[in-house]
């Protein structure tokens, strides 16, 4: 892509400016460090996992094939200034969705950026999901190495990346928000545990890092935030008991108020306006936890490798729920080896470095792993029914994603009791050879397809209607059967509409009539307003609108007409504390850039 001169411009400035702060001895150091070579393996492992996202054209089949649709529909946001995103045209078979309002959007908000840069819609779904393969690699290195060592990190790194279930979320069932959770999941342990053990001096910058990390979950994926807190909290209790540093609580409570705080213009609409829709049908049926555990075989023992769907119960399955056989079995490895060298270091028979740092964390990882792997399975039904949030993960395998955090990082622990670099690095090219072929698309190779192919015909049509019942409108008896073909429409009575326009926040036109009751097609939700000559009016949802669309009577005339969809009092003081927290952190950190420039 050909930049123009002012972009060309804005380059040199800013290479400028990245040339004065760090210098290029800095940079030359960077390149000849140790840190900068386990980066740079860590990250050819995330390109091999990517290999046919980055290197090969077209597109690829997936369970949640509405990639594409969201990142369409958050760009028409940013067009209309609709900031933040939360109502969107195009979905719900064209009559409007609160799409955003629920479903996080970082990913959707990152691709913005490719698509910035120039990238089409199909490059665009496609590098973010290398990128959350990638991030979370060099986010598991730098959490593990932490306390394994350098080469420990590298293993823990490329085992998360190379987790079976860790190409399920991208090439399978292409769940672009759960993948990039698990970014999120080492940094969050890692920044934790800096604030729970480092000197107080340094508390502020974890303090604002571990909030940063949890405002990074809160708005990638709401089911991963149940499932991973009560781990979180488990964690930071180990290391303040270790570190005998409980009075880190009130900084702890600090920090995710932050981060509350940061993410509230999305969460807090999500908790208190998920009442008008009709999600609690998503927890029903097919999507029933019951329906969805695994067995041991899937789990443990088979090699089978499909893309189809999760179904009822375990026979017919379609889709691949291993845990990775080098990943549990180097678990209950490294188990055996930490037990007998607890019991030789005990007995002052040997001396491990790092055992003594690490021999809880050990048990502690070894424990929360398999602990997920049995919820996955029925034998855990009893704590679903004690616990009743736990039927909002609607598939239990999603525990998966604790399984292969756990024993990634419990992999890099092997460098404790193996110090022979070349079985190590043979380990690292075993793993990846080992599940070489799981992280390939469909038939093995992406699809012809382009961003016009993708958004027009058959496949919009498909895309328009996908989980329509997802945040489907109360008010909606059923989904639309057929989609929008006009903005708006007479009902009753006579007269013309005219000069229709429909944007992601506002529909309008012009109408003459005698008096007429006209059909808005669009979903009632809270925030949508109509007006008629800029006089606002009430609308209705009658008994034989089945589909929840607006009515409204309009009187004899020449009018014009606007539907706006403006923010509701949860949403305007949800993005005020959001405002103001940004604004805050924002101020604190100029102030700290400042005292470090003088320095």
């Amino acid at each position: 892509m050909e930049l123009s001169l002012t972009k060309k411009l804005m380059v040199l400035v800013l290479f400028g400016r990245v040339y004065n702060l760090f210098s290029m001895k800095f940079i030359k150091n960077l390149f000849k460090s140790k840190e900068f070579l386990a980066i740079m393996v860590v990250l050819i492992a995330g390109l091999l996992a990517s290999r046919t996202l980055l290197f090969q054209k077209g597109y690829f089949n997936m369970h949640d094939d509405l990639q594409i649709m969201r990142q369409l529909e958050m760009e028409k946001c940013f067009k209309d200034f609709q900031i933040p995103c939360r109502w969107v045209p195009d979905m719900g078979y064209g009559f409007g969705f609160p799409l955003y309002n629920f479903y996080p959007p970082l990913p959707y908000l990152v691709g913005e950026i490719f698509r910035l840069l120039g990238f089409s819609f199909i490059v665009t779904v496609k590098l973010t999901f290398a990128l959350s393969l990638i991030a979370s690699g060099i986010g598991m290195y730098y959490l593990a190495k932490q306390f394994f060592d350098r080469f420990g990190g590298i293993i823990s790194a490329i085992f998360y990346i190379w987790a079976p279930y860790h190409s399920v979320d991208v090439y399978v069932r292409g769940a672009m928000n759960e993948a990039w959770a698990l970014i999120f999941f080492p940094l969050i342990f890692l920044y934790s545990y800096k604030l729970i053990s480092k000197k107080k001096n340094e508390t502020i910058k974890w303090l604002i890092l571990l909030a940063l990390s949890w405002f990074g979950l809160l708005i990638t994926h709401n089911l991963m935030v149940i499932i991973f807190t009560p781990i979180f909290g488990f964690w930071c209790l180990l290391w303040m008991w270790k570190e005998k540093n409980f009075k880190i609580i009130p900084k702890l409570i600090i920090s995710g108020i932050l981060a509350l705080g940061l993410s509230s213009y999305f969460s807090l609409p999500a908790i208190f306006e998920n009442k008008f829709t009709q999600v609690k049908s998503q927890l029903t049926g097919y999507y029933e936890y019951i329906a969805h555990f695994v067995s041991i075989k899937q789990l443990l023992i088979t090699r089978f490798w499909g893309y189809g769907p999760s179904v009822w119960g375990v026979k017919d399955d379609g889709m691949p729920f291993q845990v990775g056989h080098v990943h549990w079995v180097i678990t209950l490895v490294i188990l055996a080896l930490w037990l007998i060298g607890f019991y030789l270091v005990k007995n002052k028979k040997i001396k491990l470095k790092n055992l003594k740092t690490t021999d809880y964390l050990i048990l502690f990882l070894f424990l929360v792993g398999w602990f997920a792997v049995f919820m996955t399975h029925n034998k855990s039904t009893p704590i679903y029914k004690l616990v009743s949030p736990l039927a909002l993960v609607q598939f239990p395998w999603r525990f998966l994603t604790i399984v292969i955090f756990s024993f990634s990082f419990l992999a890099g622990a092997i460098t404790i009791f193996v110090k022979n670099k070349y079985f190590l690095s043979a380990l690292i090219f075993f793993v990846i050879l080992f599940n070489w072929n799981y992280f390939l698309p469909e038939h093995g190779k992406l699809g012809k397809l382009t961003d016009e192919e993708k958004l027009s015909g058959v496949a919009w049509d498909m895309q328009q209607t996908a989980g329509i019942y997802d945040y489907l409108p109360i008010w909606a008896e059923t989904a639309p059967k057929e989609p929008q073909k006009v903005v708006a429409e007479i009902v009753n009575g006579m007269g013309e509409i005219t000069n229709t326009e429909e944007k992601t926040n506002f529909a309008k036109f012009k109408i003459e009539t005698t008096g007429s009751i006209v059909r808005i097609n669009i979903f009632k939700f809270p925030g949508w307003k109509v007006y008629i000559d800029g006089k606002e009016v009430d609308y209705f949802v009658p008994k034989e609108e089945t589909w929840g669309r607006m009515w409204i009577e309009v009187p004899s005339g020449k009018h014009s007409v606007e539907a706006k969809f403006v923010n509701t009092p949860v949403r305007t003081v949800s993005n005020l504390i959001s405002l103001v927290s940004w604004l805050g952190l924002g101020a604190y950190l100029m102030l700290q850039f400042k005292k470090w420039k003088k320095k």
